[in-house]
């Protein structure tokens, strides 16, 4: 049978109405109440048997505030897919991007509650702190298209970022074809999402053995802001206009494209980015984005809430990674 209120309230030693409180996410009940609220309705198998009794499963997504457009498009997947489900309640925070404290400081205010809760990680002891102080009181974490190793996370999803930053250099080798020294110029979001280092990572390494006639020239982080790489693209173009080709591993391919245009540059430098958006899909379009890396945000959004939903109700794990797709300007899919 399914533990009442009442037998959650008898082992944690408080009031039904304060399990009530705390189940149903209520104000008024202190931090450490609700740990041990949340703790012991683990314990007796509460959230195990919200499957038979219907009962609603609290979600918790923190995504990075921003112009990043593909984090945008997660975002509203996520909030979508959820509203069609009568069995989930979730929530969606928005935190500064780059800030670790500002992360761990949300991921610490969860505690009591949540139930389950999903994460685009900064790799930074901060942030692993706030991750196993939460899986400590058995709260299953996910991380989301960055991972971050060393916490006792539940599984990540995403694409494997080393592989498409592979996938990267051999397009943009392909696309330059053979001949004379070769300049590339490469823009991250920021190295301590460990997806952008490991796509560049990756990224170097197919040069390295397959191209090695390009030359990486710089690497700027532009923090996935469009008003930033665009200042650093006419930045670049200046200390380099030979620069033959461009990766950008993260957001701001708007900005990126917008200064290789205004420079008469944008037919003459391969310029290889990531997520099919409206921005870079116009990009390809007219010329200015040669090929874009895609991962779907709708089937990351899926994956994430029916891994979290089904480890709160104890059922067994199920996972269909998105795929790597790299879309041209001939076949950008239908919407």
């Amino acid at each position: 049978m399914r533990s009442t209120l009442a037998d959650i309230a008898r082992e944690a030693g408080v009031s039904s109405a304060t399990v009530d409180r705390v189940l149903n996410n209520r104000s008024g009940v202190k931090a450490r109440t609700r740990d041990i609220v949340i703790e012991t309705a683990r314990r007796l198998g509460y959230f195990g048997a919200l499957k038979e009794g219907g009962g609603c499963v609290q979600l918790d997504f923190v995504l990075p505030a921003g112009t990043n457009t593909f984090i945008a498009n997660l975002q509203q997947q996520i909030e979508m897919q959820a509203s069609g489900r009568d069995d989930l309640d979730v929530r969606v925070h928005s935190v500064e991007g780059f800030n670790p404290y500002t992360l761990a400081t949300k991921l610490n205010e969860l505690h009591g509650r949540t139930m389950g809760a999903g994460v685009i990680a900064l790799d930074h002891p901060a942030v692993r702190e706030a991750m196993r102080s939460l899986a400590a009181i058995g709260v299953p974490i996910i991380t989301l298209v960055s991972d971050i190793l060393h916490v006792p996370r539940l599984g990540y999803i995403g694409i494997d970022n080393r592989a498409a930053g592979r996938l990267a250099g051999y397009l943009l080798g392909r696309l330059l074809g053979p001949g004379g020294r070769r300049k590339i110029g490469l823009f991250a979001g920021s190295l301590s999402y460990r997806g952008h280092e490991e796509r560049e990572m990756g990224f170097r390494h197919v040069v390295s053995e397959e191209f090695p006639h390009l030359e990486v020239v710089e690497l700027r982080e532009i923090r996935d802001d469009r008003a930033r790489a665009l200042t650093e693209t006419r930045s670049l173009l200046q200390r380099h206009p030979d620069l033959a080709g461009i990766y950008n591993i993260g957001a701001g391919n708007s900005g990126i494209g917008e200064a290789l245009m205004e420079s008469g540059g944008a037919r003459n430098v391969i310029f290889v980015g990531h997520e099919l958006t409206e921005n870079s899909k116009q990009l390809l379009l007219n010329g200015t984005l040669d090929a874009v890396i895609d991962q779907n945000p709708r089937v990351e959004a899926r994956e994430a809430l029916s891994m979290l939903a089904r480890s709160v109700r104890g059922e067994p794990l199920e996972y269909h990674p998105p795929r790597l797709q790299v879309i041209f300007r001939e076949n950008i899919p239908e919407n």
